[in-house]
C-alpha cells in the first residue's frame, strides 16, 4: 500500500522520515499560501498576517519533490464564507496551482468545494482532482453525482471497517475510471453530529483567534470521553485501520492517507504505517489523538488480537448484541504504574 502523508513543518524530523519511508509514500499532502483548509493554518508553515507561505515551506516542498514523491494540495475547508464564489478567489487559486505546478510539479489537489474542483478540471488538464474525506462520501451515488469534477475520492472514514462498502465503492470507481481512497488513522468518532460544525470552526479560526469569544470548543469527542463509562466503549466507536490491518486494504484503496499535519508523532505513524506494525499506544497513532483523556492508561496495539481489522470488516454490525469491540478493548488496556 502507498500512503499519502499530511506536510509537517513543525517535526524536525519528518523530512528524514520521508527519506526512509519513501518507497512507500506516494505524495505529500500540504496546506499553501494562507487559504483556509481543514486543519488550522497556525504553525503549518503559514505567515497569517502576510498571507503568505513561509519561506520554511518553500524549502521543504522543494525537498520533497527531490525525493520523488508527489504534491497534493490542500484546498478542503469546511467553508469559504464570502470567497466561495468570488472571481478573485478562484484567481488567487489558479495563480497558486500554476506556481505550485511550474515550481514543484504539483500532481493534485484535494477540495470540499465541487467550484473548487470544477474550475481546477476546467483549467489544469491533468491535475488530479481528489474529493476530500470531510465531504463525508460514502454512497455510490454521493460519487456518481460529483464524477464531472473529480477523478478520485476518499471514502467516508466510517465505512473503512464495512466490507460491504468498500467493495461497492470500488466496483463503482472501477467501473467510472475513478480512483478511491482511505483514512487510516482518523481518531474522530463515528458519525459525530458535531463534525459539520467542527470542521466549519477550523475554517473560520483567523478570524474566531482575534474575537471576544464566549467559549472555547475542542471537539464533541473530547467532552464525550471524559466519561468514563463512554470511554470503555472506544475502540467500537472508532474507523482507525491498524498498521497489522492495512494488507486487507490491498486492492479496495488505491491510497491510504495518514493524518500527520499537526501531530507530534508524524514520525511515529509514518514508520508504523509503512513498516506494517507498532509496539506500543493505539492513541499515538491517532489524530485527534486522545491519549490525555484515557490516562494513566492505554490501549496496546500488540494485545489486539490479529484477526481484530478482518473480523470487524465482515461483521454483521450488530453492536448493541455483541460486545467483541468492548471485550477488545478491555483485554488490550493497561494501567501504567
Amino acid at each position: 500500500m502507498l500512503f499519502s502523508v499530511g506536510y509537517n513543518p513543525d517535526n524536525h524530523r519528518f523530512l528524514d522520515v520521508l527519506e526512509d519511508c519513501k518507497e512507500n509514500i506516494a505524495e505529500v499532502y500540504f496546506a499553501y499560501g494562507g487559504i483556509p483548509n481543514g486543519r488550522s493554518t497556525i504553525n503549518l508553515g503559514v505567515s497569517l498576517s502576510e498571507n503568505e507561505p513561509a519561506a520554511k515551506t518553500e524549502e521543504d516542498l522543494k525537498a520533497i519533490s527531490s525525493l520523488g514523491i508527489k504534491l497534493n494540495l490542500l484546498l478542503n475547508a469546511n467553508c469559504y464564507g464570502k470567497d466561495a464564489q468570488a472571481r478573485e478567489f478562484y484567481i488567487k487559486i489558479g495563480d497558486t496551482v500554476e506556481h505550485l505546478l511550474n515550481e514543484y510539479g504539483l500532481y493534485g489537489a484535494t477540495t470540499t468545494s465541487p467550484l473548487i474542483a470544477k474550475f481546477l478540471k476546467q483549467n489544469f488538464e491533468g491535475l488530479e482532482v481528489r474529493a476530500s474525506v470531510n465531504m463525508e462520501i460514502g454512497t455510490q451515488e454521493g460519487m456518481d453525482y460529483l464524477a464531472e469534477y473529480f477523478d478520485a475520492f476518499y471514502l467516508k472514514r466510517e465505512y473503512n471497517r464495512n466490507e460491504q462498502m468498500l467493495k461497492a465503492a470500488r466496483r463503482w470507481c472501477d467501473k467510472n475510471g475513478k480512483k478511491l481512497y482511505g483514512l487510516a488513522n482518523s481518531g474522530c468518532l463515528n458519525f459525530c453530529s458535531s463534525h459539520i460544525f467542527h470542521d466549519n470552526l477550523v475554517a473560520h479560526e483567523a478570524e474566531i483567534a482575534v474575537s471576544d469569544n464566549a467559549y472555547q470548543y475542542e471537539g464533541q469527542c473530547w467532552e464525550y470521553l471524559k466519561n468514563d463509562a463512554k470511554k470503555a466503549d472506544w475502540l467500537r466507536l472508532t474507523n482507525f485501520i491498524r498498521p497489522e490491518d492495512v494488507s486487507l486494504y490491498e486492492g479496495i484503496f488505491d491510497g491510504m492517507k495518514l493524518a500527520t499535519r499537526v501531530s507530534r508523532n508524524a514520525a511515529v505513524i509514518i514508520r508504523a504505517y509503512t513498516k506494517g506494525s507498532f509496539n506500543g499506544s493505539l492513541h499515538q497513532l491517532l489524530e485527534p489523538n486522545h491519549s490525555g483523556l484515557f490516562y494513566p492508561t492505554v490501549i496496546d496495539n500488540k494485545s489486539i488480537c490479529a484477526d481484530f481489522g478482518e473480523r470487524v470488516m465482515k461483521c454483521e454490525k450488530n453492536c448493541t448484541a455483541c460486545g467483541y469491540c468492548s471485550t477488545v478493548q478491555r483485554n488490550a488496556t493497561i494501567i501504567l504504574e
